[in-house]
């Protein structure tokens, strides 16, 4: 993008959730609304948004899916009212970390970090958190989660997302959006479909196979819907050769027919190409002029004209209507909602209420960071520390940005604290907490000396900085964002993923003087570490992420052990930009080639060893696997073919119990991801392992409990392009469980 309590039975986890769309009856083209298939909750808001379209005009019903506009209203999407409904209009408001364009609010860790913690409870507190914040500034919409599969490392926006593969994509995005919608902000689940770089996202076509769409990237999708997402945002790109915005295969026949989607789509700032997408499925032209500040619309009066020319059905009308209006009594918005109170524009506008949205969400923000921050190496067992007599702290992102921390226009620099990427899914800092702020106050009380070195260029300051040191921390970042905005030479994607700043020589020049070098990463995803990951000084890497406005205080609680860390790699460090199976492209057309085998599932079907395998990640404790047991069977009967098929209970009910005993066998408290991966029978033609169940177990030192994870058919299933459906494969699935997707502690099978 430039850009109530849920009436839903849905549980807290989609591992053990009740479908609330049950299988469809009725079909869900672009021209009938889904009302067969609806749950309860939604029948109820069609059956309302229905009686309110009835009232409405032609010209009335098109304007509740028009844009007023760039900048002609408060926020940076936003409808007319229609008094006669006593509809507001709504708005619509970046970002999937916190809300973009006002102040007093918080900058959360962003998505991916949130997919780092592999913990559903702590992604659905950040998600309901966002929303009350959200909610507060009067926005109806919050322009997220962000859910594109990080295909490609170097691309600019993977940080808001969820990481490289769909079923962890898939968990977040549902207890993202179940937080969010639980207070009465619709979601958006964006960017639909196949936007997986920043270059030429306005011309390239992605070239993708039915199967691949299906398993890698609409998956999260697909759990959006049964998440019952509101809204769901198409992309600037094309997919096959024709715009996401105006795609009747991705939009019409997977979203609202196979998906039985009930809410609206909307498309990406200016990615509506022409009037007649609204007959392919786009229900909402955002921000309502055809290109930026153009002052014409395809939707509009120009689309009105259609209807009158009977080029558009009156029934399509009538259909996006429905939808907008559903969504908006789906969440309550029409009884209590607050207003907007202010302006994404102009600091001096009366509409500037100054609301202070923030409560105590400092607090689950620290918390998030510190659960997201990933150990990668600690050799010597050197952290936590331990009232160190003296500390080096180096180089200038353990510090502010001097000129102020939101002194760049949308986050549009690497300069201090890295802690989030930039373009339109950024927010202002109300506050940043910097590491070495953070380490000060620790030092302070511990009677710790503290040295600092400040210049990246600088190495000898650096070394001397850090010579006979009881440690020396070095950090060290990598930066990317959207297209717009061009930082050093990177124009939204990373021209590389090298370290930025010197980092490779500045990590070299403190670990050949200091025995006990803490390297902290600060970056948007994966970089290259070979020249320094093995050096024997280099004894410890803090993975930090993009971690929110509390990162130095999270990495405090790391690096002493007020936190035992637990975060986990949400994708695939490789020792060479090489071993990725994809690349930014700059053709027109861009192949997936590489098809369902995406991040480790690439390095696990071709035997090349990573640096640190998807899944990845120390702690400062040990535990240990024992007692596979899997029970349950798949049963008998088939997926429910034609509309919803992708949705059915049938699929998505929980028929496979594995359990499995896990223990704490060291001397602290800590916190475990066991993580299961099914590797189907060779017929299938799958990847040999791919993530269907992961749980976050907090045990005490020497503890033991039983760990339970459920599966669907769903979870065992491939999509069949001949059937169009998914299909249980016949034949032995394998099941592991362990610590990561290479370290396979427990193995054991189901026979279908």
């Amino acid at each position: 993008s430039q850009s109530t309590s849920t009436r839903t039975s849905t549980s807290t986890r989609s591992s053990s959730t009740t479908v609330s769309t049950t299988t469809t009856t009725s079909s869900t083209t672009s021209s009938s609304s889904p009302t067969g298939s609806l749950s309860p909750a939604w029948q109820t808001a069609y059956t309302k948004a229905k009686a309110a379209v009835a009232k409405l005009s032609l010209s009335e019903k098109v304007s509740l899916g028009t844009g007023v506009q760039w900048q002609r209203g408060h926020c940076v999407g936003n409808t007319a009212a229609i008094s006669t409904i006593n509809f507001p209009g709504l708005c619509l408001q970046d970002g999937p970390l916190g809300i973009r364009f006002a102040d007093l609010v918080s900058v959360f860790p962003a998505g991916i970090n949130a997919a780092a913690t592999f913990n559903r409870d702590l992604i659905q507190q950040r998600g309901a958190a966002l929303g009350a914040e959200f909610k507060a500034k009067g926005i109806n919409v919050a322009l997220g989660p962000a859910m594109n599969i990080a295909r490609i490392p170097a691309a600019g926006r993977n940080w808001e997302g969820f990481g490289g593969d769909p079923y962890l994509n898939g968990e977040a995005a549902f207890q993202t959006i179940v937080g969010i919608q639980s207070n009465g902000v619709q979601a958006c689940a964006k960017h639909y479909i196949n936007n997986e770089q920043e270059k030429n996202r306005g011309s390239a076509s992605s070239e993708v196979d039915d199967r691949t769409e299906h398993e890698i990237y609409a998956l999260p999708f697909l759990q959006s819907v049964r998440a019952n997402v509101a809204s769901v945002m198409c992309s600037y790109n094309k997919i096959n050769g024709t715009y996401a915005c105006g795609n009747d295969k991705t939009l019409n026949q997977i979203l609202k027919t196979e998906f039985a989607f009930p809410g609206y789509v909307m498309s990406d700032w200016w990615a509506q190409m022409d009037v007649g997408s609204v007959t392919k499925g786009l229900d909402m032209s955002m921000p309502g002029d055809t290109a930026y500040n153009s002052g014409q619309t395809y939707f509009g009066q120009t689309l009105v004209t259609q209807v009158q020319n009977g080029n558009v059905p009156q029934s399509r009308i009538d259909d996006l209507a429905t939808r907008i209006l559903a969504s908006w009594y789906y969440l309550g918005q029409d009884s209590g909602y607050p207003a907007v109170n202010f302006d994404s524009w102009s600091s001096s506008s009366s509409a500037n209420q100054h609301v202070n949205v923030q409560g105590d969400h400092k607090t689950l923000i620290r918390k998030i960071a510190a659960a997201s921050t990933v150990l990668l190496k600690n050799s010597k067992n050197l952290l936590p520390f331990n009232r160190p007599s003296s500390l080096a702290i180096i180089g200038s992102h353990a510090a502010p940005n001097p000129s102020g921390i939101n002194s760049c226009s949308d986050r549009g620099c690497n300069t201090g604290v890295l802690a989030q990427g930039w373009g339109s899914g950024t927010a202002e800092y109300p506050y940043l907490s910097d590491p070495t702020s953070a380490i000060r106050t620790q030092a302070t009380s511990d009677g710790t000396s503290i040295t600092t070195s400040t210049s990246d260029t600088d190495t000898t300051a650096a070394a001397n900085a850090a010579r006979g040191k009881s440690a020396a921390i070095v950090f060290v970042t990598a930066d990317s964002g959207e297209e717009y905005i061009t930082v050093e030479g990177n124009k939204g994607d990373r021209n590389d993923l090298n370290l930025w700043h010197n980092g490779n020589s500045l990590i070299s020049a403190v670990a050949a003087v200091n025995p006990n070098t803490v390297v902290v990463v600060q970056t948007v995803g994966q970089v290259l570490m070979e020249a320094w990951v093995d050096h024997p000084n280099v004894t410890s890497i803090v993975w930090s992420g993009l971690s929110g406005q509390e990162a130095g205080n999270a990495l405090v609680d790391i690096l002493y052990g007020v936190v035992n860390p637990s975060g986990r790699l949400p994708y695939t460090i490789a020792k060479s930009a090489s071993d990725y199976p994809a690349s930014i492209s700059s053709a027109s057309s861009i192949p997936y080639s590489e098809g369902l085998l995406v991040d480790y599932r690439w390095f696990d079907a071709k035997n090349i060893a990573p640096r640190y395998e998807f899944g990845f990640g120390l702690s400062y404790t040990t535990f240990s696997y024992a007692s596979l047991s899997v029970s349950g069977s798949i049963g008998t009967g088939s997926t429910p073919s034609g509309p919803g098929t992708s949705v059915s209970s049938y699929l998505h009910d929980k028929v496979i119990t594995v359990s499995f005993t896990l223990t704490n066998t060291g001397s602290r408290a800590g916190t475990e991801i066991a993580q299961l991966y099914i590797s189907p029978p060779s017929s299938a033609g799958s990847p040999p392992y791919l993530l269907k169940g992961f749980e976050s177990v907090y045990l005490a030192a020497g503890a033991s409990t039983t760990v339970t994870i459920q599966l669907s058919r769903f979870d065992f299933s491939i999509w069949s392009s001949a059937q169009q459906k998914f299909v249980v494969p016949g034949g032995t699935h394998g099941i592991t469980v362990g610590p990561s997707s290479r370290i396979r502690s427990l193995t054991g099978s189901l026979v279908v």
